[in-house]
């Protein structure tokens, strides 16, 4: 799945269906929980627990749970709920539920923190795409960590019910599958808080912040929604045909696997009347928008006799699962996007003069392909890039008019993966979102006003948690070619601008990741340090603890001459650069003429002088102000990176 889509706002999808999952309160007869309850679950410490679920109409109901019992009587849909005493931290306990003849029990229940995480793919990044996953996820054995997974689903009005989604803990079997970002907060949570902690990630690759805010918090009259579901219904109409015009067709068996038989992966298959693909890049981006599907890729090498013994092909990236062969011969299979791929090729399936690979791709939602590099390494330290044009046909198209973009689509993600959790207790909220929201500097100035009414409509719909709970976030990090002169515009910049705006509200806080991005791939694989910085956040925020939560942060400036002086909060123990000199990069400065360049800067005490021998006035400083500012070294001796800034607002 890609991050960030360009699409323009009003692009949405017809809503008419009923989103898979969806059992309809007013025909509950059975005895049923909502589906947050399970075995293994979290439940908030120190709050009132909250059961809730359906029954037969006018039934009583009965909820026992670690020696305290609370009735209800179902309502005329069969929808009831439940009040229990606020419980310590603790377990593992039993919860049951009694009515009629039917009889629900949960086991091992804690008592804990609970913490929803929500956003796109970054917090949907799991544990086994990041960084040192074989390692981490062998070392997870800590059964008081639990994550519940909501299954990306979505509906066009508020839905009482999750699609799906279990609970399990971090151990090595299960802790693959958690949110990266939301493993590692909740590791050091437990460090430090000593409670067990749940995690209820609700999360979907690619969506924006509209899909999550409800439709009244954003004002969408029921014309304006039909207005937009009319818009799209066209786009999705001339969408299908220019796939058929160009396909000559939409497959729905692939012609390439036959009865198990790799037949497009044979290297003597004639593939000469094959398009052409461009790679790496998204098949969407080359002529195939919005198709989800397989695809096959091919590519001939000619090798020399001494690179012909074992070899290694590595792809960065595929969107999403693949099978590879080099030569008829299958050298590896993966699934999930972004996950690295390192197949090794054995030395009897490489020959001097032509070699062929071939890639099967499935993508079930979101970009397609082979989106990052893909390379031949040898046995003798040398490598080829496979970058260029390869040979492409379409084996499968599972093009759905009613699911293509549905994550940007305002409202339907709050309305089935958010809504129904509104009246579980919880600690607080992270928040990792916005790629989707910068793809031009409209979007990301907007994103300011949208993100202030997620936190403050979220906070006022909660059931259990009206007021300020703890809203914590991720500003973007560095993302993109860094910039050979500074830029005056930049939407990931003004992005992570508009949310710094919300520190505003309270018992707020934010994570600053300016230094773990990577140049080439919008998912970085650092997620440890993300969650480590999030979990000081929490502690300072949620917890109360004095604790230092954040980088060197703007506080004022002076100019004195040819110099500006800036002075900084949360310094710590004392300012530093990455490479511990008294001179540090990243910033810059400007005159009247608004130009900025790149600036000389050293650190003076808690102060760092800033200047250029081309300005000799400056009237402006920025610092880390670019989608990647690779220059950016500022730290705290805490190793907290600095907070990305500007002085002026042009």
């Amino acid at each position: 799945m890609r991050a960030a889509i360009v699409l323009p706002f009003y692009i949405v999808v017809a809503l008419t269906i009923v989103t898979a999952g969806r059992i309809p309160s007013s025909h509950a007869a059975e005895l049923r929980l909502a589906r947050i309850f399970g075995d293994g679950m979290v439940l908030q410490r120190n709050k009132p627990v909250v059961v809730w679920g359906w029954a037969t109409p006018r039934e009583r109901v009965t909820v026992t749970f670690h020696g305290h019992s609370a009735a209800a009587v179902a309502a005329a849909d069969g929808t009831w709920k439940a009040s229990l005493p606020a419980e310590r931290a603790g377990g593992p306990f039993e919860l049951t539920v009694r009515a009629g003849d039917g009889q629900i029990e949960l086991h091992d229940v804690l008592v804990g923190d609970v913490w929803v995480a929500s956003g796109q793919s970054n917090m949907e990044f799991t544990l086994r795409q990041a960084m040192n996953a074989e390692r981490e996820i062998a070392n997870a054995h800590d059964s008081l960590i639990r994550q519940f997974k909501a299954p990306n689903s979505w509906a066009d009005s508020p839905e009482d019910d999750l699609a799906g989604g279990s609970w399990a803990p971090a151990d090595p079997q299960h802790a693959g599958e958690f949110s990266a970002v939301a493993y590692f907060f909740a590791r050091d949570l437990r460090a430090s808080e000593r409670v067990p902690i749940g995690i209820v990630n609700t999360t979907w690759g690619g969506s924006n912040i509209e899909t999550w805010i409800s439709r009244a918090a954003q004002h969408l009259s029921d014309s304006a929604w039909s207005a937009m579901q009319r818009v799209e219904e066209a786009h999705m109409r001339a969408v299908r045909d220019s796939l058929r015009a160009r396909i000559g067709g939409l497959p729905t068996q692939d012609a390439g696997m036959s009865n198990g038989r790799a037949a497009w992966a044979d290297p003597m298959l004639d593939d000469r009347d094959w398009s052409d693909m461009r790679v790496p890049a998204y098949w969407e981006d080359q002529g195939y928008p919005s198709m989800d599907g397989i695809a096959w890729y091919r590519l001939a090498v000619d090798l020399d006799s001494t690179h012909v013994g074992d070899a290694t092909l590595a792809m960065t990236a595929i969107d999403d699962d693949d099978i590879t062969w080099v030569n008829g011969v299958e050298v590896g299979r993966t699934n999930g996007y972004n996950v690295r791929r390192l197949y090794r090729i054995p030395a009897s399936a490489l020959h001097r003069g032509r070699n062929v690979v071939a890639v099967r791709v499935s993508d079930g939602g979101g970009g397609g392909g082979i989106n990052a590099p893909a390379t031949l390494s040898f046995a003798d330290g040398t490598s080829r890039s496979l970058a260029g044009t390869w040979k492409f046909k379409v084996g499968v198209v599972s093009f759905q008019p009613d699911g293509q973009r549905i994550n940007k689509v305002p409202s339907v993600l709050y309305n089935k993966m958010l809504y129904p959790l509104l009246s579980l207790p919880i600690k607080g909220v992270i928040w990792y979102q916005g790629e989707s929201n910068a793809n031009n500097l409209e979007q990301a100035a907007a994103y300011r006003g949208q993100f202030r009414t997620l936190i403050t409509s979220w906070r006022g719909t909660w059931d259990s948690a009206r007021g300020a709970f703890p809203f914590l976030w991720v500003q973007l990090p560095n993302f993109g070619t860094p910039d050979s002169i500074p830029p005056l515009h930049a939407a990931w910049a003004t992005q992570r601008e508009s949310m710094e705006a919300a520190l505003a509200l309270p018992k707020t806080g934010r994570a600053i990741t300016i230094d773990v991005g990577e140049a080439d791939d919008i998912h970085p694989r650092n997620k440890e340090d993300v969650g480590a910085r999030l979990a000081l956040v929490a502690r300072r925020v949620a917890y109360g603890e004095a604790v230092l939560a954040s980088g060197p942060t703007y506080r004022s400036h002076v100019m004195r001459g040819d110099t500006a002086v800036v002075s900084f909060g949360s310094v710590g123990t004392g300012l530093m650069s990455g490479s511990g000199a008294d001179r540090v990069a990243g910033f810059e400065v400007a005159g009247t003429d608004r130009r900025f360049v790149w600036a000389d800067a050293r650190i003076v005490g808690n102060r760092v002088k800033v200047w250029s021998d081309r300005v000799t006035r400056p009237v402006a400083v920025r610092y880390a102000w670019a989608n990647n500012p690779g220059r950016a070294e500022l730290y705290n001796k805490e190793k907290l990176p600095a907070v990305p800034f500007r002085t002026d607002r042009w």
